[in-house]
């Protein structure tokens, strides 16, 4: 049976891995993360499905990215909505599946993309993509469950470390993914871009120990989300995790430091994944994801993938570490 990590404040059920019944909000969201990396950091990608019934759109976005490579990318921000029951999203320019085999069992997900953008400065990303190169991109993968179930303590979502296998093409390039690592998530409920920044990393390091954290700018510390997964194990909460963080050209950050006890580590981008965002309203967030390296002080290394969500007035919200340092 999967270890599910209980805090106490909520109850996670096998349902909830099926979409929830919408709330009134008009930014009520509903969102399905996958992502994976190789272990030598050759490839990696993320598809992230999200779903705003009451504003009428989905959310779809895929890309393949590596550190000697340019991004490949689709960022639909006015996709249609599945049909009620499903998470698949067809267009005339793409077709994306997703199903989940057994409650917090293997995740298959699909993409067949004939007219992804090639993007060899990510920055384009923010922009207009409609004169950008293109290529097909397609996916056919799996993330299986791997060490348990981490919901968050007060919010409904819940993260689960993956082993990934299948298959990546990109253009003339097929690639196959064997064993690589990875995370799937799933949330729901009134989701804001435009307000709040955060930081959220996810990776596995070489001997195989996953781990994940999550740090919101609000000012002050809470008990943040944060687990790892020691190799053949099960999944473990870590308490006291902080993170901090420094920008360079463009306002793409250069380097993360995280306070992940037991393994403080540093992040180094490789490759950048980035979206924008627009509110109904007008108000414009940006989104730099990237697959990094993480290098731990005791000489570990791996990587995954780390996000710094930047909505308006982000510069003003602090990146620095929440919580003291662990024994200060």
């Amino acid at each position: 049976m999967v270890k599910i990590i209980e805090h106490g404040t909520w109850e996670l059920t096998p349902a909830d891995e099926a979409r929830h019944p919408a709330g009134p909000e008009l930014l009520w969201n509903e969102s399905y993360y996958f992502d994976f990396a190789a272990p030598d950091g050759s490839i990696a990608g993320y598809v992230r499905l999200g779903l705003y019934p009451n504003w009428e759109r989905a959310w779809y976005w895929a890309c393949v990215v590596g550190p000697d490579r340019p991004l490949v990318l689709v960022a639909d921000n006015d996709a249609p909505m599945p049909e009620p029951g499903s998470a698949d999203v067809r267009t005339a320019a793409y077709t994306a599946t997703q199903k989940i085999a057994e409650p917090f069992g293997p995740a298959r997900v699909t993409l067949d993309a004939g007219a992804a953008a090639v993007l060899p400065d990510p920055a384009m990303a923010y922009g207009d993509l409609a004169g950008a190169a293109t290529t097909r991109l397609a996916l056919d993968l799996e993330w299986s469950t791997a060490g348990g179930v981490y919901p968050y303590k007060d919010l409904p979502r819940y993260e689960i470390p993956c082993t990934v296998t299948g298959t990546v093409e990109v253009g003339g390039e097929r690639f196959a993914i064997d064993g690589a690592g990875g995370e799937r998530d799933h949330s729901w409920g009134e989701r804001d871009w435009w307000k709040t920044s955060w930081l959220w990393s996810s990776g596995r390091l070489g001997d195989g120990t996953a781990f994940h954290c999550m740090q919101a700018n609000i000012g002050f510390p809470i008990p943040w989300p944060s687990f790892a997964v020691p190799p053949g194990g099960e999944l473990e909460h870590r308490d006291g995790f902080s993170a901090e963080t420094v920008f360079g050209a463009g306002d793409l950050p250069r380097e993360s430091r995280l306070r992940l006890a037991g393994a403080p580590m540093t992040a180094e981008p490789l490759a950048f994944a980035p979206v924008a965002v627009t509110s109904p309203d007008g108000a414009e967030a940006r989104f730099p994801r990237a697959l990094c390296r993480f290098a731990a002080e005791d000489g570990r290394t791996g990587y995954g993938w780390t996000e710094w969500h930047q909505p308006p007035g982000w510069r003003d919200h602090g990146w620095s570490y929440l919580a003291p340092e662990a024994g200060a």
